[in-house]
């Protein structure tokens, strides 16, 4: 087994830094000439890209023909450090309280909905409130993803508990164990697509309150690529409203 020094791991830090402000010195020169052409490395957490993907990725290639887009998938402190690194250009993920170091542009606002068997009681309803959940157990995900967090802080609130019994991997995986009868949870709206009734699951709006993210797309503050992410945010943003 080798490891660094602490001498070591210093000069690491430092010829990472090196080799992202290289990188930014390409970006320049290019962003001067050809804004929207050259590679975008762009991170997704799973929560979002496999859902979102499909609607944007003929969308951008429609409008941005020169740009090469590679996308990548992780948890979100994954992505967060692979963006200040330099290895991504920029993220699109669920924007939280403690990403205040990056530059932000607001894509949508999705509202978590209420997921249960077809066969339950309050499938046929039209919407329930946050309150009447009080006392029941939701099924989540597993810790690390960011879904998670702003789930139970909506629960915790409201004073609904969770399934300790369970933790998924995916939100494929949450839907097909709500499809087995084994429990409720939150989904995101865009998530559930047109699948609404089939698949043995039924989805609800939830209100007073509606819980709801901010899906952002995250760049490094100082970032010369500003004009092709603004441009990105803007044709995203007028897509997914008119999907809403």
């Amino acid at each position: 087994k080798v490891l660094f020094t602490p001498a070591g791991d210093a000069i690491t830090a430092q010829a990472r830094r090196v080799l992202a402000e290289t990188k930014e010195l390409r970006d320049i020169a290019r962003t001067f000439t050809e804004p929207m052409s050259g590679e975008l490395h762009i991170g997704l957490i799973p929560t979002v890209g496999p859902y979102l993907l499909p609607h944007i990725i003929p969308v951008l290639k429609q409008h941005f023909p020169e740009l090469h887009i590679y996308l990548y998938e992780a948890q979100t402190h994954t992505l967060l450090k692979q963006l200040a690194d330099g290895d991504l250009d920029c993220l699109i993920l669920a924007q939280l309280e403690s990403m205040e170091n990056f530059g932000s542009l607001p894509l949508y606002d999705e509202p978590m909905m209420l997921a249960l068997p077809t066969e339950h009681t309050w499938a046929g309803r039209e919407q329930i409130a946050l309150s009447e959940l009080q006392g029941e157990k939701l099924l989540m995900l597993e810790d690390g993803h960011c879904l998670r967090d702003q789930a139970m802080g909506f629960c915790f609130a409201a004073g609904i508990g969770e399934d300790n019994h369970f933790q998924a991997t995916s939100l494929e995986t949450l839907r097909n164990m709500v499809a087995a009868g084994s429990g409720l949870t939150l989904i995101p709206q865009l998530a559930i697509g047109q699948h609404n009734g089939n698949l043995g699951v039924s989805y609800l709006p939830v209100t007073d309150p509606e819980p709801r993210r901010t899906i952002a797309l995250l760049y490094r503050i100082h970032s010369v690529r500003r004009p092709c992410f603004n441009e990105m945010a803007k044709v995203i943003s007028q897509l997914i409203k008119g999907l809403f």
